[in-house]
């Protein structure tokens, strides 16, 4: 698999990231096993996890892993920290939470470090000096070695990303931001995405197929074994089964049918291949899935093919992201 730099950092990451949301939860160890072990087999280096992920399990499960079955020095491990179980308080910033959370993650990860440590979401509470100070001495202690945020505005990208851009060599340069991109969901091309890659951080897509919408296992019914029937996921799928989404699904079928590959491999080529984007994160449930994801490596969409599904997906973006000289 091809690999590719996050951002303007040394760090180097395949193109497709492993997610590992239900890890622990709806997928059991020996599921996950599968599932690395394919990914580790096709050339892929990122896999993606949280402490919040099954309250802890899925970095467990990563470390038992790499424990027994992968070596730890061929992965790159990303994890996050700042969500929190309060109804009252959903992220914490403090330098505190961080740091506890932090050292909980490499205990459970069965490492003493992590290759990227992402603030999981902005926490309007916190001093963001505070937040990003506290990236600083994760990485100035070698608990981690490069630092990305998730789940942050452009404008509060914008900000992290210049702060720690004003001392070089002393505060640590963010090498990524993981937000939700997608045929379906292209709302980050409106200021993050443009934050990103003037400020060279680098994009990683959370659900590249909207939710697994956009492989077309929605389009006449829904699956009984798939995300969108289960009592817990079925609201995450929800937003993307309207007669907008099913106008984008069909045009990515009709895309698929032209070129002889599946709904699934040109959904996840578009997002792969949109400028500023290093790796798209996979979720998948079997390593048959996640097999058929990988198979994209070797798929490159025509341009009139992208231009079609840019024409058919266009979020309605106006003043005062075009040039308001012509509104």
């Amino acid at each position: 698999m091809e690999q590719r730099h996050l951002g303007r950092t040394g760090l180097r990451v395949s193109r497709i990231g492993l997610g590992t949301l239900t890890w622990g939860r709806g997928t059991d160890e020996q599921d996950a096993a599968d599932l690395l072990k394919t990914f580790w087999e096709a050339g892929g280096t990122l896999v993606d996890t949280a402490d919040v992920y099954s309250d802890g399990d899925a970095e467990y499960i990563v470390g038992q892993l790499c424990e027994r079955l992968v070596p730890r020095r061929e992965l790159v491990i990303a994890t996050k920290a700042g969500s929190v179980p309060d109804p009252y308080r959903r992220f914490d910033g403090s330098r505190g939470h961080l740091l506890a959370a932090l050292d909980a993650s490499l205990e459970r990860l069965g490492t003493d470090y992590v290759d990227l440590w992402q603030v999981h979401a902005f926490d309007p509470r916190t001093p963001l000096d505070e937040t990003l100070q506290t990236l600083d001495i994760a990485v100035s202690s070698g608990r981690a070695r490069y630092a990305g945020l998730s789940n942050f505005s452009g404008w509060q990208l914008a900000k992290a990303a210049t702060w720690q851009l004003a001392a070089p060599g002393v505060r640590t340069r963010l090498a990524s931001t993981q937000m939700e991109y997608s045929l379906l969901q292209r709302g980050v091309e409106r200021e993050v995405l443009p934050a990103a890659v003037d400020l060279g951080v680098g994009l990683l897509p959370s659900s590249p197929l909207g939710r697994g919408v956009l492989t077309g296992k929605y389009r006449h019914a829904t699956p009984a074994d798939s995300r969108g029937a289960s009592e817990q996921l079925a609201p995450f799928v929800a937003p993307y089964l309207d007669d907008a989404a099913s106008r984008i699904v069909d045009a990515v079928a009709i895309a698929a049918d032209g070129l002889a590959t599946t709904p699934l491999e040109v959904a996840l080529a578009w997002v792969r291949d949109r400028p500023g984007v290093v790796a798209p994160i996979v979720g998948a449930r079997t390593a048959q899935q996640l097999a058929a994801a990988l198979s994209v490596e070797t798929l490159s969409l025509p341009d009139e093919i992208c231009r079609a599904l840019d024409d058919v997906s266009e979020p309605v973006h106006r003043y005062p992201d075009q040039d308001w000289t012509e509104l």
